[in-house]
């Protein structure tokens, strides 16, 4: 680290718990404030009540950023073995507050969305990185955390993949999330501790192929450094949030993604391929899933993203060309690459078994579907809904800028949709509280736009009936 970054450099201090106050002198959270955009004076609020009307969403300044250009302990030696790992779960059982982690995957290149390296950082623990080939178990760890706050930036991305490993946070702090609510106007790690901290975190390496053996030690430094400051990143924001009167709402929120359940598996997740709607028989369509999942095997079997194997266009263009014989197939880009045609048998066997299935075994056009449809289908389709949902929308955008907040962080764009395609036959607020709430909405942001959508959808109901 340079002189000017070694001088910047947080303080180590205990961090702060959630409600402010501090436990431990030199807290950078505090010292950031001065530099970061804050709240105006009169946008102070207890937890207990919304923000204001004047609250303004913390606006950008001029750069004057410190470089971060080396963990402050230097870069950590990576655990890959069982007595590393023993070593880094007893040094962080033994640090103090909230622990920053981290995870780096090897996405568009390995099957799945497995982690490759995990960072973490902890006061009294310092920083560590840990290779989950060589450590695939660490629910040690994560038991020796289970009463810790972790630390993430934009939590949803890096749970699964630490999950597979045997770590679930019972508590967070997402960052990116609190950056949102906040009303920040970049919420990437690197932007935001730019925003509120004045650091620059160099993010080169960001979609790199972390499953690469060695790792290179420029790669091991970018990741020790993303977890460097993230502990009085969340500090710092946590001020922010509670000056803004937001606490309350971002606890909600973090409450929501640690108790959330894995996802079920999609159904046909085969229909999400890309130029889908390209294809206009049920025939094409079953050539397209043949594919699809010989496809998935194929890179299932040698650990390789599937559009690294074919990419979605390969799949689509062959169902639209419906090929009858092997050579038709390999006439079609681009499975007459070199690389594809050493293959070519094994994808005419998939295109074979489509064009074997009776009708009956067909995959149907469309699927039903408890969903509205898409909304730019509303005004053919429901020109009421259409109103309804225009009417809803304007709603929420203006509760969303009262609050400094954007507005699929105020209420979940689906919730509204469903909410104006089918509504309740009483519509007054506490009906729509119901429903919002139904729709999994939290306590928050029922609060804050059931009355807001009652109100725009009875005016609509009224105008209509006189």
């Amino acid at each position: 680290m340079t002189d000017a970054a070694h001088a910047a450099a947080p303080s180590t201090a205990a961090a702060p718990s959630f409600d402010g106050d501090r436990t431990g002198p030199g807290a950078v959270g505090q010292t950031a404030l001065q530099s970061a955009p804050a709240a105006p004076a009169e946008t102070a609020a207890p937890a207990e009540t919304a923000a204001p009307a004047e609250t303004a969403a913390p606006a950008e300044t001029e750069s004057t950023s410190v470089p971060l250009l080396e963990p402050r302990e230097g870069v950590p030696a990576v655990a890959a073995g069982p007595t590393a790992l023993a070593r880094v779960v007893a040094d962080f059982a033994a640090g103090t507050g909230p622990v920053a982690i981290d995870a780096e995957r090897a996405s568009g290149y390995r099957y799945g969305q497995r982690a490759y390296l995990v960072q973490l950082r902890r006061a009294g623990s310092g920083s560590a990185l840990i290779d989950p080939v060589g450590c695939p178990d660490l629910s040690s760890l994560g038991d020796a955390l289970a009463d810790t706050e972790w630390v993430l930036h934009a939590a949803n991305q890096d749970l699964p993949c630490l999950a597979e490993i045997g770590m679930r946070p019972a508590r967070l702090f997402d960052t990116e999330l609190a950056g949102r609510l906040a009303g920040y106007p970049r919420v990437g790690l690197g932007p935001l501790v730019e925003q509120v901290l004045g650091f620059a975190l160099e993010k080169g390496h960001a979609a790199a192929d972390w499953s690469t053996r060695p790792l290179p030690e420029p790669w091991l430094r970018y990741a020790a450094l993303d977890v460097e400051v993230l502990v009085e990143l969340r500090d710092a924001l946590a001020d922010v949030l509670a000056a803004q009167g937001k606490r309350d709402w971002a606890a909600q929120e973090f409450a929501a993604i640690a108790a959330a359940a894995p996802p079920a598996p999609r159904v046909d997740p085969w229909r999400r391929t890309s130029g889908l709607h390209r294809v206009r028989s049920r025939r094409q369509l079953a050539i397209v899933r043949a594919l699809w999942t010989a496809r998935d095997e194929h890179a299932r079997r040698r650990d390789l993203a599937p559009g690294r194997v074919l990419p979605d266009a390969a799949l689509v263009e062959a169902a639209i060309a419906d090929p009858k014989t092997s050579v038709a197939l390999a006439a079609v880009a681009p499975f007459n690459g070199q690389r594809t045609r050493r293959h070519l048998a094994y994808w005419w066997t998939a295109v074979e078994l489509a064009h074997q299935l009776p009708a009956d075994e067909l995959p149907p056009l469309a699927v039903t579907s408890d969903a509205p449809p898409p909304a730019r289908a509303w005004a053919d389709r429901d020109p009421a809904a259409a109103a309804r949902l225009a009417a809803a929308r304007a709603a929420v955008a203006a509760v969303a800028d009262e609050h400094g907040l954007p507005v699929e962080n105020l209420l979940a764009p689906d919730s509204v949709r469903r909410l104006c395609w089918e509504p309740p036959a009483d519509i007054s607020p506490p009906a729509v509280s119901a429903v919002l709430s139904g729709l999994g909405a939290r306590a928050w942001q029922v609060e804050l736009t059931a009355g807001a959508l009652s109100g725009a959808l009875t005016r609509l109901r009224l105008k209509a009936s006189g």
